[in-house]
């Protein structure tokens, strides 16, 4: 049967692969419309983004699975997929460009397809987690080829407004992946959000066989090693902060996770000053404003991630919402940033950048802290209101920073800038779900009774429910609520003080760019 499986993808790889060489119907045939292959890589976008925002959703399902997982299991089930596609974008679209940005992105998509059917009938976490990787690898290959397709096939006068477009299905993808996944969820077990995946990434690949161009390619060198060291030290620095509250702090575990992390960062670092064609050049960050824009668009996400993966289960346990509702819960998060982006150039024009930049940061620090006062009997109106006050600040910010990222380097390195984006974006989201999910899993083992709570855990909501008896379970969800509060409270704080990091080094890079100026 191992055979078989194995036997069918290669055989759905090659097919795909013939037919991007031998049957090109966009350059050999009628035309296919701009706008068709426009909503088909918004589509393979929204998949991909979808899936991050989706699964969180599934977290309250899986703790209570079969396969009992930890709270630390939880974390990585989300954080694997994450990591993946951050530290593999930049190869991804470097890979695209030497081998076929076309054939990239529908191995990308088969890959994705692949990942998502082995998380779904996973028997155990090992095989969920290693699903988990595949798919993100797919999710790296084809987030940044969707892009490069377009831009091939579309005039110069029309690549503005289909940069804009593209870059809005990453919001308008956590709006589906939660909608779209408390739909799937709320008629099957956490299995069937994975299922869903499977068939909705095979038509896409479909679909890109049949509209998209084939594009020239280059001869472009990738870097295989950087790329393995950048995932290698980011794993390695996620677990010692995801093992600690049940490790220990002091465990092998964690000082081995936090020792290989600096060990692996830096040999990346030495390579990558050494390689002719570097993943991510280190030398980038000399750049003082380059520097600080990163360093927001990491804190944004890192927030904005870290409330959505609690968000799910508060909804769920805290409010006694299905899990239809919860996807439905956060929307209002996401109204400021489908109805506001369009002012955000405005504003900063009237204010500057800086001063949009600290408002944001502001607004997300504030409007997480105002999270963190909500409990099972706040009423979701004020719940939801709070989720404005942080969606507000998200619209302010990510226009403002990807602007600040892209003036920092001149146009000949705009697929760099873009890859930066893509990277610290997804690295900050990663990073915000294990950080949440440490400081959870602590302040809600300190907070159980201490008849509940047994001396190796329990680590979950679900364990601690599975272990009480019914009229208990109220001060289990308490204990949990609290540990929210916690968690939001945390990341309230980093958020401001990484927001201050950032205004401080953008005046200081404008400073040393006035100072030269007034000298001459």
């Amino acid at each position: 049967m191992r055979g078989t499986n194995n036997f069918g993808v290669s055989s759905v790889v090659t097919m795909l692969l013939n037919v991007l060489h031998n049957h090109a119907p966009t350059s050999r045939g009628r035309p296919v419309p701009q706008r068709v292959l426009l909503a088909v890589m918004c589509a393979c976008v929204v998949l991909v983004i979808g899936m991050v925002a989706a699964i969180n959703l599934a977290v309250p399902m899986l703790a209570a699975s079969a396969l009992h997982p930890s709270a630390s299991a939880l974390v990585w089930v989300v954080d694997t997929y994450v990591i993946f596609f951050a530290c593999l974008v930049v190869p991804g679209g470097a890979a695209g460009d030497r081998f076929g940005r076309k054939g990239v992105l529908l191995t990308g998509l088969v890959l994705f397809a692949v990942g998502a059917l082995m998380s779904a009938a996973a028997p155990n976490m090992a095989l969920l987690l290693a699903g988990r990787a595949i798919t993100g690898v797919g999710a790296a290959a084809v987030l940044p080829n969707t892009l490069a397709v377009l831009l091939h096939a579309v005039p110069v006068g029309r690549k503005g407004a289909t940069i804009a477009t593209w870059a809005s299905m990453t919001g308008i993808g956590g709006v589906v992946g939660n909608v779209g996944g408390g739909t799937v969820l709320s008629g099957g077990s956490w299995r069937s959000l994975f299922a869903a995946a499977v068939p909705i990434s095979l038509v896409l690949a479909a679909l890109v066989a049949r509209v998209a161009p084939v594009s020239p390619r280059n001869d472009r060198r990738l870097d295989p090693l950087g790329a393995v060291l950048l995932v290698g030290a980011s794993i390695a620095l996620l677990l010692g902060i995801v093992q600690g509250p049940e490790a220990g702090w002091g465990s092998a575990v964690v000082i081995a996770g936090f020792g290989c992390s600096a060990l692996l960062f830096t040999v990346w670092t030495i390579v990558e000053l050494r390689v002719e064609h570097p993943l991510l050049d280190p030398r980038l960050f000399r750049v003082p404003g380059l520097r600080s824009a990163c360093l927001g668009m990491t804190a944004v996400f890192f927030g904005m991630f870290a409330l959505f993966y609690v968000n799910a289960s508060f909804l769920q346990y805290g409010k006694g919402f299905s899990v239809l509702r919860t996807g439905l819960g956060i929307i209002p998060m996401t109204i400021p940033i489908i109805c506001g982006a369009r002012y955000v150039g405005r504003l900063a024009q009237r204010i500057g950048v800086d001063a949009t930049i600290a408002l944001a940061f502001g607004l997300v620090g504030c409007g997480l802290l105002g999270l963190s006062t909500c409990g099972m009997q706040t009423p979701y109106a004020g719940y939801a209101a709070w989720l404005v006050v942080t969606g507000t600040g998200v619209t302010l910010a990510l226009p403002t920073l990807s602007g600040a990222i892209a003036s920092s380097l001149p146009p000949a390195q705009a697929g760099v800038g873009a890859g930066l984006q893509a990277t610290t974006r997804e690295f900050g989201s990663a990073l915000g779900v294990a950080v949440i999910g440490t400081v959870l899993t602590a302040r809600f083992a300190a907070a159980l009774p201490a008849d509940i709570r047994a001396e190796d855990g329990p680590h979950t909501v679900a364990q601690a429910l599975a272990t009480t008896t019914p009229h208990r379970a109220h001060d289990v969800i308490a204990a949990f609520v609290s540990g929210t509060q916690d968690g939001l409270r945390v990341i309230g704080v980093a958020v401001l003080v990484l927001g201050g990091f950032v205004i401080l080094q953008s005046l200081a890079s404008r400073r040393g760019r006035a100072g030269p100026t007034a000298q001459r």
